[in-house]
């Protein structure tokens, strides 16, 4: 596996072990739909919850929240279409990005927007 995939794997790890211990439940990680995926899928109390992870080593040429532009929120809005009518969900849905800077065997910073779109 490439450098960046392992760092991306491991940063989607972190996330959610950090979703766990605030009570979330995980219920899908690396959802595809065609070409367009949905790293994590997680319920909030009675919220369906889909979570773009973005991670970076450092901050020094952009903040890994920054990221998520336009086009990568329009494909995250219709992967969480189809996952919606796929599972038939019937509940109330939101879309949180965590940002996750930081290497391996360092302690990484993390940053969790809900509701970011």
């Amino acid at each position: 596996m490439a450098e960046h995939n392992d760092l991306g794997k491991w940063g989607e790890d972190l996330a959610v072990d950090y979703l766990q211990r605030k009570g979330y439940v995980i219920l899908e990680r690396d959802w595809r739909s065609g070409h367009r995926d949905l790293d994590i899928i997680a319920l909030d109390g009675d919220v369906v919850v889909f979570v773009e992870v973005k991670t970076r080593r450092n901050c020094l040429f952009t903040d890994p929240v920054d990221a998520v532009g336009y086009q990568k929120i329009r494909n995250l809005q219709q992967a969480a279409n189809h996952y919606v009518k796929y599972r038939q969900i019937d509940c109330d849905i939101r879309f949180d990005i965590i940002s996750i800077i930081g290497s391996v065997g360092a302690e990484p910073e993390i940053e969790h927007i809900a509701d970011a779109f």
